[in-house]
Parts: structure tokens; sequence; C-alpha cells
């Protein structure tokens, strides 16, 4: 498995436990990583994910970077502000238990944004998450 991969199911797995994601994304909550059509709203999708190294001498570390989105069709910008808030917290500080080899070392929230979706009926919510990831040698 990737580092992407293990961080990927980290976080999905990380959200899916939190009470607060819970309770406004139901139970079981409406993550997806890719939402299927006609999921229902509101629900959280994996978007963008972009990796780089940044290895130091002693240890292999990646740096990740991943957007969620958010999204609802109950046209009001505070129901996203809740579940925006909620995600974000969940994984700010976060303790992420990745799959061996992995292990994440650090992870922060790091971007919060709502707006109308393009579609002119959703409202959209992005969170920005950085996590540094050690693999074992």
């Amino acid at each position: 498995m990737s580092a992407d991969a293990a961080l990927q199911a980290a976080i999905l797995a990380h959200l899916a436990a939190d009470a607060d994601v819970l309770s406004q994304l139901g139970d079981p909550p409406r993550l997806h990583d890719r939402a299927p059509g006609g999921a229902a709203f509101p629900y959280v999708s994996l978007g963008r994910a972009e990796s780089r190294p940044v290895d130091g001498d002693e240890a292999r570390l990646g740096e990740h970077r991943l957007t969620l989105h958010v999204w609802s069709r109950n046209h009001d910008f505070a129901e996203v502000k809740a579940i925006t808030g909620a995600v974000s917290a969940a994984l700010h500080n976060a303790s992420l238990t990745l799959a061996a080899p992995f292990t994440g070392i650090l992870c922060q929230a790091v971007y919060t944004d709502v707006f109308d979706g393009a579609d002119g009926r959703s409202v959209h919510g992005l969170v920005r998450v950085r996590v540094l990831v050690a693999a074992q040698q």
C-alpha cells in the first residue's frame, strides 16, 4: 500500500469515528472517496491530493496536502460551515493511525472555504489538510 492510500484510509476512518462529524453527516457518515451518483446530501468527498518527499538524514518523510469537499443542497451557508468546522476540528492535530509501514507525524487543517456551488443549487465547502507521514525503513 502506498503512503497516499494509507493516509486516505486513515483520514476517512478518523472522520467516521468523530462524534461531531457523525452529528453533521449521519451514522454511518456520508463520507466518500468519490461520491456516487445520487449521493444523499450533505456529504464529504475527497478531492485533490499532493505528495512530495521531504526526507531528512535519518528518516523517509512525505508531505501530503489533501482537499476534502463538502457538498450541500440545503442552500444554507450555516450547514456547510458547521460541517467544514467539524471536519477541520477532527483533523487538526489529529493522531492518525496509518497502515504499516507508515506513521502519521503531524496533521494540520490549514484552510477552509465556503461558497456557492457552480451548479447554482448547492453550497460547496473545502477543507485542506497538511500531513507529514514517515515510512519505516
